[in-house]
């Protein structure tokens, strides 16, 4: 683990060394969601190396202020902070170029950092994204709730724990220890994935993640993502509860060209429920745009 100062705090960032060759190596940096921290990840990295044979070069995992190991006062996040930190980060292992690949509100802060840098961001890869359809500063709270009704109903409860201080996180672990988190975090996935209760208690920020999520309902997405420039692909689940199927036209109606591919028996953590079909997409050779949807489609085992 490395720790690198940044304008929103000490950010812990694992990587993988980088390649040798003549040009300046190009980071893939994956930037987790608001449930987790950068253990999310670790099933696709492991089956991407499994396949491989070898590690993946050149690969940067932060956690995200206010998550992991990375301390920050959450009230003073917004998506340009954590933006910026993540850009700080990459510059501060030698990259000047990267490919963004984005879990669940973390793909807020790959957009947004596309957003901004244009010239150094080559692609960007959402994964489960959470992006209100890129329209949630331009509907009403009741609205919205209707739409995101199961994502706004974990918000209360994050609300709720927020509200306990340090109270709330244990009051999660002892939910996980007594078997009631499994049934409650159930929805989330479409197959049942061992242990991932334990690990989405250990890693719970519920002041992170109420923050989060404000920082998506006041986003201005329309005219932030209109500037981005470099290929954009959403990779979402068909059974995702958080991500509606109607949120792909809105998407693509605000991000040009963006390129969706739909994952069936797969719910918001993708990567997590298909880590070597993921990893295919996100880190494999060439672009997840030259996939076609019916070969993903075949790849997928329910």
């Amino acid at each position: 683990m490395t720790i690198v100062e940044t304008g929103a705090g000490r950010v812990a960032v694992r990587r993988t060394a980088g390649e040798s060759g003549g040009r300046a190596a190009v980071a893939t940096v994956l930037l987790h969601g608001a449930a987790g921290s950068w253990t999310t990840w670790a099933p696709l990295i492991e089956a991407a190396e499994a396949e491989r044979g070898a590690p993946i070069a050149d690969l940067v995992v932060p956690d995200l202020p206010g998550w992991g190991d990375s301390p920050a006062d959450p009230s003073l996040l917004d998506a340009g902070v954590l933006a910026d930190a993540v850009a700080t980060v990459a510059r501060a292992l030698g990259y000047q170029r990267w490919r963004l690949v984005g879990h669940s509100l973390g793909g807020f802060v790959a957009l947004e950092l596309a957003a901004r840098e244009p010239d150094a961001t080559e692609s960007v890869t959402l994964v489960s994204a959470t992006a209100f359809g890129g329209r949630a500063d331009t509907v009403s709270g009741l609205r919205l709730f209707a739409a995101y009704a199961p994502l706004m109903l974990l918000d209360v409860g994050m609300r709720v724990l927020a509200a306990l201080g340090p109270l709330g996180p244990r009051v999660v672990r002892v939910l996980d220890r007594g078997g009631l988190l499994a049934h409650l975090v159930a929805p989330l996935f479409a197959r049942r994935v061992p242990g991932i209760a334990h690990e989405l208690a250990r890693d719970v920020r519920p002041a992170a993640f109420v923050q989060a999520v404000a920082i998506a309902r006041h986003y201005p997405a329309a005219g932030r993502w209109g500037r981005i420039r470099c290929p954009v692909v959403a990779i979402r689940g068909d059974r995702d509860v958080f991500v509606p199927p109607s949120d792909d036209l809105r998407l693509a109606s605000v991000i040009r060209g963006l390129r969706t591919v739909v994952l069936p028996a797969t719910g918001h953590f993708a990567h997590v429920e298909h880590p070597s079909l993921v990893a295919r997409l996100c880190l494999g050779a060439g672009p997840v745009g030259a996939w076609p949807v019916s070969e993903v489609r075949a790849s997928v085992v329910p």
